[in-house]
């Protein structure tokens, strides 16, 4: 059975446009394109798209999930891993839970909080082995020490300033704004601008693959409802999405 490009893109959450993309940069060629122009894909393609996305949650950008993709011709053991990978990242969530639940026990309770408890699953130290792997052991420290080394102001400053640029996205959402709306465009700058500022990232790097990190990580903040809450919804999720896809289409081959 064959998948045309819109079923194919309805099932995954994802765009024609991404997959158009993928095909462009020769991560994902559809299986064959039929008279009428439409791309389909086949089992192999899906299993091929289904470990791209995969790897765009764990944030590998897509030089590198090309490079992974081409380096293993067993997708059987290399989905093994995945869903290895996967069970690691539940069980922090889950270890997360836990210590936020029983904060809010303890608050209610007006008892003592334990330290050691309340950050349970939180110390991203704990995925310096995977990090590594995937995007390389300078990548990891770059970020790590970066974060570790801003003062606490300056930590507090940054996180001020996401809050501010997803509050700004909702309110865009909520007042109707349209992609390629000046609103939408500044704030789709500002967006770029903040991913650009953190060490380590493709965004940062200037021969990164800025396009293909920024589309990855949109189409995740419409896939994950973690990510899509931070824009109001899944429907602010697509507009920071399409924003961010018409910023880059409109500066396509500018000066990162």
């Amino acid at each position: 059975m064959d998948w045309s490009i819109q079923e194919t893109a309805r099932m995954t959450g994802t765009t024609s446009r991404t997959l158009r993309h993928y095909d462009a940069i020769g991560l994902l060629p559809p299986t064959y394109i039929a008279d009428n122009g439409y791309r389909y894909y086949d089992e192999t393609g899906l299993v091929r798209l289904q470990r791209i996305l995969l790897l765009k949650e764990l944030g590998m950008p897509l030089n590198r999930i090309a490079e992974t993709l081409e380096g293993t011709s067993d997708s059987i053991a290399a989905l093994g891993e995945h869903v290895h990978s996967l069970g690691r990242e539940r069980a922090r969530i889950e270890r997360q839970i836990a210590a936020v639940t029983a904060t809010i026990a303890r608050l209610e309770a007006g008892e003592p909080l334990m330290a050691e408890e309340m950050f349970d699953g939180f110390d991203h130290r704990r995925h310096k082995e995977e990090v590594t792997q995937r995007w390389g052991r300078e990548a990891y420290e770059k970020s790590a020490q970066w974060w570790e080394s801003l003062p606490t102001t300056d930590k507090q400053t940054w996180k001020t300033t996401v809050e501010e640029l997803n509050q700004d996205w909702t309110k865009a959402a909520e007042a109707g704004a349209v992609p390629e709306s000046e609103r939408c465009q500044v704030l789709a700058q500002r967006h770029v601008e903040w991913l650009r500022a953190v060490p380590g990232t493709p965004a940062n790097d200037r021969s990164g693959d800025l396009d293909g990190y920024v589309r990855g990580l949109a189409d995740m903040y419409v896939s994950d409802p973690r990510f899509a809450a931070n824009y109001g919804g899944v429907e602010g999720a697509q507009l920071v999405r399409a924003s961010l896809d018409h910023y880059l289409d409109v500066n396509a081959g500018q000066p990162q």
